[in-house]
């Protein structure tokens, strides 16, 4: 421990604010209780009763696997040096100059929420709508779970995007609700899918095969549905000698395997079929006469010398009543707090506030939306790395405030703690075992907060 540290003391010890329960705040608040050089009292925000964000949010319903990282995410919101104070809104219920009154360093970890539009006609009819929406509708999240969505009436879907996140809501379109069933979905989506009139889902990529950024794992459980085909077109598929040489990437070269496994496959008398199109464009979004969704305008491309997309001015249009955007995600402005424009991400360097005193930022709204869960915990630790740098220089000082004082300040709000989540975490898993599911949500605000420790 340096001179400069031992300002801080077991009596007196380093307090962070963590703003933000996701991977990455969870991820910036282990890196700080693992580490030996300084005391530490750590603080995690988030605006919802509950934490975990993109696991509990995010992720598939349908991949528990992925969603037991919570179990280590549990082992740091336990420890009695680390606090989680949920329902509490930075902005609204907190301040950026109260935390940096009562707290000596903060690191924001919120993520990127928000999505990127295709910059099309018709993209606002009632029928389109981002895969962020779609999922969040799906997994339970409070500011969606009341969205009304009816899949009676669609038969034809299209997901824009060949990522992950569009192979997602692909798949949760293409399931059954028997296979869905022993997933965490949210009990109204189920309830709709059960009633889901889809035959066709539909997901473009504007280039070729090789450009796509899905991974093989997620790929290949399209070739395990129950009631799906996979179709695609040769002609799209056309990967030339000198393209697949160059090929360095195993991803790549396994994506490349399944999807030409995909069309070896025997056609089943099954009521649905996932088409994966590739080097293909939305240019409009058509609508009907009381402004729904009801086609979708797409014209071909074709792959530049520099591997680029290039229209070739011959057009198809696809009748479809769902058309669902997955072409990127983008953080929102926090108030107050520097923001790059143009990023989509806080202003920084490397981690530390750009013009900040005590600031730091960690995961997607850090360095933008990319990598998976795990790819969070390097990027928490090298910006808690660069906090204790501070630390150890005498940048980064005690500041007057208090937790006491904080804790004056929200004492009438409703701050739901981790004891609180426990009894809801413990409520959902059993009322979902006797239903014979994993977990039953609760997805609205006021019911959440019902369910609290005494």
């Amino acid at each position: 421990m340096t001179q400069d540290s031992q300002s801080f003391t077991p009596e007196r010890p380093l307090r962070v604010a963590v703003v933000g329960s996701g991977p990455s705040g969870i991820y910036s608040a282990e890196s700080l209780i693992k580490q030996a050089e300084v005391p530490v009292e750590v603080d995690i925000f988030d605006r919802l009763p509950t934490p975990y964000g993109l696991v509990r949010y995010g992720v598939a319903p349908d991949h528990l696997t992925i969603k037991s990282v919570t179990k280590a995410f549990e082992k740091t919101l336990n420890d009695d040096r680390v606090r989680f104070l949920g329902n509490v809104e930075f902005g609204r219920d907190l301040s950026r100059e109260q935390l940096l009154e009562h707290y000596d360093a903060v690191i924001y970890a919120v993520g990127a929420s928000s999505d990127r539009r295709l910059g099309i006609p018709g993209e606002d009819l009632t029928g389109s709508l981002s895969a962020t929406e779609f999922v969040a509708w799906y997994n339970g999240h409070p500011d969606a779970a009341t969205r009304d969505l009816d899949l009676s009436g669609v038969t034809g879907v299209v997901v824009i995007g060949v990522g992950n996140v569009a192979l997602d809501v692909s798949r949760i379109l293409a399931k059954t609700a028997d296979e869905l069933h022993t997933s965490d979905i949210a009990g109204h989506a189920l309830d709709v899918l059960r009633g889901s009139g889809v035959k066709d889902v539909y997901v473009m990529g504007r280039r070729g095969p090789v450009q796509a950024k899905f991974t093989t794992k997620e790929l290949r459980e399209f070739g395990e549905l129950e009631a799906a085909n996979v179709a695609l077109r040769p002609e799209e598929m056309q990967v030339s000698e000198a393209e697949e040489a160059a090929i360095t990437d195993n991803v790549v070269k396994k994506n490349l395997e399944v999807l030409r496994g995909f069309g070896e496959l025997e056609r089943r008398d099954v009521p649905r079929t996932v088409h994966f199109r590739f080097l293909v464009s939305p240019t409009e979004i058509l609508g009907d006469e009381q402004g729904r969704v009801r086609a979708i305008r797409i014209e071909k491309n074709r792959l530049t010398e520099s591997g680029g997309a290039e229209g070739t001015g011959e057009y198809e249009e696809i009748p479809v009543q769902l058309v669902l955007r997955s072409v990127g995600y983008r953080g929102v402005p926090l108030p107050g707090v520097p923001f790059d424009e143009k990023a989509g991400t806080i202003a920084n360097e490397g981690g530390r506030v750009t013009g900040g005193q005590g600031e730091y930022t960690a995961g997607w709204i850090k360095r933008g939306p990319s990598g998976v869960i795990g790819t969070n915990r390097k990027c928490a630790a090298d910006t808690v790395a660069l906090l204790l740098e501070d630390v150890n220089s005498g940048t980064l000082a005690p500041r007057a405030g208090s937790r006491e004082a904080l804790d004056t300040h929200l004492a009438a709000h409703p701050v739901y703690t981790f004891e609180d989540w426990q009894v809801l975490d413990q409520h959902e898993q059993s009322s979902g075992s006797a239903a014979g599911r994993p977990r039953a949500k609760v997805v609205r605000l006021e019911e959440m907060l019902g369910h609290r420790r005494g």
